[in-house]
C-alpha cells in the first residue's frame, strides 16, 4: 500500500465519522484526535478496522498535528484531511494515477467543487501551482526529507500557505489535479454546539498567524504595514460593539487584537479553545 491516509480532528463528532466513510477502507487512515478523547479513540478503533487514533498530550493543532500523523505513516505518500471534507469513490485513484506520472512532485492537491458545478463541463487538465488548500494535501514523502513539513510555530492558520512557499524556495514542485475531485464545507470540523468558543480560536489565530507568516518569510515591518488596517478596524469595532451592548461581537474583536498584539510582540501561539466539558 503506497498511501496512508492523515486526518487532524477536534471535537469533530459526526462530521469525522462522515469523512472516514467517504475513504475506501484498504487504505490505513491515522487520526490525530486533539481533544484527548480516549472514548472517541477506542470507538474509532473499534469501528474502522483499517483506523489507528493517536491522542496526543495536548492540543498540537493542525500543523503539527499533521506532522505527527505524518511521521507515523509508512506509505510513500500521505493525504492529510480536514474532518469537513467528503472524497468522491475516484478522488484517491485520481491522485495516486498522477503521483506514479509526476516523478518531481512534492505536493499535489484535488479539487474542491461545490454542490451547484457542473462535474461534466470542469476542466480535467493537470495544473503546475505555486499554492494549494491546506484541507487536502497529498505528500510526497521523500521530498520532505530536507524541506521539513509544517512549521509547528503555527497552531492554526496559514500553515499550508508557508509550507507551500517553503516548497517552492526549495526548487520542487506542487500540482493541482483537477480531475481528483472533493468536497469540502469550510469551518465544520467540529459539532455545532462548540461553535461560538471555535470562532473566538479562530480570530485569535488567524491574527497571530498572519502577522507571524509576514514576519518569517519577509520581516516585521513589512509584517507590521500589513497588519495595520486589522488593528485600527478591530479597535474602531471594539469601541462600536461596546455602545452598543453586543459582548459576541465585542469579544470576536477582542480577540483578533490579542492574537496580533501577541505576535508583534513575539509571544508564541498560546490562545486554546476552552470548554467545560
Amino acid at each position: 500500500m503506497d498511501l496512508t491516509i492523515v486526518i487532524v480532528s477536534f471535537k469533530s463528532g459526526d462530521i469525522l465519522h462522515r469523512c472516514i466513510k467517504s475513504i475506501d477502507k484498504k487504505y490505513p487512515i491515522i487520526v490525530v484526535e486533539n481533544s484527548q478523547n480516549f472514548k472517541l479513540k477506542e470507538e474509532l478503533e473499534k469501528k474502522y478496522s483499517n483506523l489507528e487514533c493517536i491522542l496526543p498530550e495536548k492540543n498540537l493543532g493542525y500543523g503539527a498535528g499533521n506532522n505527527l500523523g505524518i511521521k507515523n505513516s509508512k506509505t510513500k505518500y500521505v493525504l492529510t484531511l480536514n474532518p469537513d471534507t467528503i472524497l468522491y469513490e475516484s478522488t484517491i485513484s485520481k491522485l495516486l494515477e498522477q503521483a506514479n506520472k509526476i516523478e518531481d512532485f512534492a505536493l499535489l492537491g484535488p479539487k474542491v467543487i461545490s454542490g451547484t458545478e457542473n462535474m461534466s463541463n470542469m476542466d480535467s487538465k493537470i495544473k503546475e501551482v505555486s499554492y494549494i488548500k491546506g484541507f487536502a494535501i497529498f505528500f510526497n514523502k521523500e521530498k520532505f526529507n530536507n524541506i521539513g513539513y509544517f512549521d509547528e510555530n503555527y497552531f492554526l492558520y496559514f500553515e499550508e500557505i508557508d509550507l507551500c512557499k517553503k516548497v517552492i524556495k526549495s526548487k520542487n514542485k506542487i500540482y493541482l489535479i483537477n480531475s481528483a475531485l472533493i468536497k469540502h464545507e469550510g469551518g465544520k470540523s467540529h459539532e455545532d454546539q462548540y461553535d461560538f468558543e471555535m470562532e473566538l480560536s479562530r480570530n485569535w489565530h488567524w491574527m497571530w498567524s498572519s502577522f507571524y507568516y509576514y514576519k518569517k518569510n519577509y520581516n516585521y515591518y513589512f509584517a507590521l504595514f500589513k497588519v495595520l488596517k486589522k488593528i485600527v478596524s478591530s479597535i474602531i469595532k471594539i469601541f462600536f460593539y461596546s455602545l452598543n451592548l453586543k459582548k459576541d461581537k465585542r469579544k470576536i474583536y477582542s480577540q483578533r487584537l490579542s492574537g496580533l498584539f501577541n505576535s508583534i510582540r513575539g509571544k508564541k501561539s498560546w490562545y486554546r479553545p476552552k470548554f467545560d466539558d
